[in-house]
């Protein structure tokens, strides 16, 4: 059959995606910020406990990108190409496929929270105050899969400032809740505190409120509601192009997060202190990588309409400048959290070697954040290019070897201690990010985007 007509469509402006997205992800990372201050305020053993839970957490969640990565590809491809029809199909497949997942991370979590904490060698007086947030987490995780479906298909319609909206109320509900049910702040009594669960339930709740609001703007901005079926049926003919860009992207991921977690068990080895100080850096560099995250989101998407619509030169040419951009962004935004750092530390703890030896860290993010940005912009320009599986294969290796194994190597045997840690973070992300650049200038993405444009059109 002859390949279908180019479907010329304005082009989406990387700045109008971005600007929302980053406002999205600084709210989520505010509520964070805040959890480990209100965290730390009970004790330092509790500001590590809080980070350990939520490093599983993260880790769990993971296996979501098999369903995020691969629908945002495929969803953008097709509408690229005006196939609405083909993305409809697939907007509703990820409900069920979220559901299911999003059990298949949750029930552990449930049933084996300390099990999955010990992984991390969490310290004895932490683990008993990180066990019980990660299991009042665990019903979280399903509402977050149901939810990062739901916006998936928003922001691929390129409804970023919807998906702000919704992200804004959540987060605000959040905010207000996390005092009262953490630490009885207002007119709750203290006896009424629940400590680190009241975060859960604050994220339930939150939670809860975003997936209404999710629903109803699938209805009105995109007349699709979801029937019965949706929610738990398994449609493995629609799901498989997912699959084969989510998979590699997951494992990617996957992979970054089991390497990252080793790393997490070796700052354990070295105590509670050690854990608080890695906390309290990373909330702070969390906020750092967030420019680089936006854009690097931003880019997937727009890169998918792009290939869709079959317009590589403008693939090409939009991935060289957001990097440009990126890569000055990253810079600027790291030094000035270093200089910051001392008066930003004074808000998690007091204590002045906790304080001073997460300062440091800083400084060496000023090194590690422009080698994340090559990853996070280029990777996703790939993914959404079709040219999956290369960022897993390359990167699997560099993040068991320089990572992982950097990681013990530099902290623990060679006695750097967090310092070590972070030089491993650093060489991985310029290791990684080079050899990714190196494959997309050289155009080698190039038959993927193609084979993906055919399979849309033909």
């Amino acid at each position: 059959m002859p390949r279908a007509a180019p479907v010329h469509t304005p082009s989406p402006r990387l700045f109008s995606l971005a600007a929302p997205l980053l406002l999205e992800l600084l709210l989520a990372m505010g509520v964070g910020i805040v959890g480990t201050a209100l965290a730390a305020r009970l004790s330092d053993a509790s500001g590590a406990g809080f980070a350990l839970a939520h490093h599983v957490f993260g880790a769990l969640f993971l296996l979501f990108r098999i369903i995020g990565a691969g629908a945002g590809v495929v969803l953008t491809q097709a509408l690229g190409a005006g196939r609405r029809d083909e993305a409809d199909r697939v907007a509703r497949a990820l409900l069920g496929a979220s559901t299911w997942v999003g059990l298949a991370v949750a029930v552990p979590a449930a049933l084996a929270p300390e099990a999955l904490l010990r992984v991390l060698n969490a310290p004895a007086e932490v683990l008993p105050l990180a066990a019980p947030l990660l299991l009042a987490l665990a019903p979280v995780l399903l509402l977050d899969a149901w939810s990062a479906s739901l916006t998936s298909v928003l922001r691929s319609h390129l409804r970023a400032r919807d998906t702000l909206a919704v992200m804004a109320a959540m987060q605000t509900l959040q905010l207000l809740l996390m005092g009262p049910l953490m630490l009885g702040w207002g007119p709750m009594p203290d006896a009424w505190a629940l400590g680190l669960p009241g975060f859960a339930l604050a994220a339930l709740l939150a939670r809860l409120l975003a997936i209404g609001l999710q629903l109803a703007l699938w209805r009105a901005r995109l007349s699709l509601v979801p029937v019965a079926g949706d929610w738990w049926r398994w449609r493995g003919h629609e799901l498989a192009a997912v699959a084969r860009i989510g998979l590699p992207g997951a494992a990617e991921n996957i992979a970054y997060r089991l390497a990252f977690l080793v790393s997490i068990a070796v700052v354990g080895h070295m105590g509670a202190a050690a854990l608080a100080t890695h906390a309290y850096a990373q909330q702070v560099i969390m906020i750092v990588l967030l420019f680089g995250l936006a854009t690097g989101l931003s880019v997937e998407v727009i890169v998918g309409h792009l290939v869709g619509a079959g317009r590589l030169h403008e693939a090409h040419a939009l991935v060289k400048r957001a990097l440009a951009r990126g890569l000055a962004v990253s810079v600027a935004v790291a030094t000035v959290a270093a200089l910051l750092g001392p008066w930003v530390m004074g808000l998690f703890t007091q204590d002045a070697a906790i304080a001073a030896a997460a300062v440091t860290l800083l400084w060496w993010t000023v090194l590690l954040e422009p080698g994340r940005t090559f990853n996070l912009v280029v990777i996703n320009a790939l993914r959404a290019t079709g040219d999956a599986r290369y960022p897993v294969q390359v990167g699997a290796v560099s993040m068991l070897v320089v990572l992982a194994g950097g990681s013990w190597l530099l902290g623990d045997v060679m006695g750097l201690g967090l310092v070590g840690v972070w030089i491993a973070y650093a060489a991985d992300e310029w290791l990684r990010g080079l050899l990714m650049w190196r494959r997309w200038v050289k155009l080698q993405w190039v038959p993927m985007a193609r084979a993906s444009r055919w399979g849309l059109v033909r």
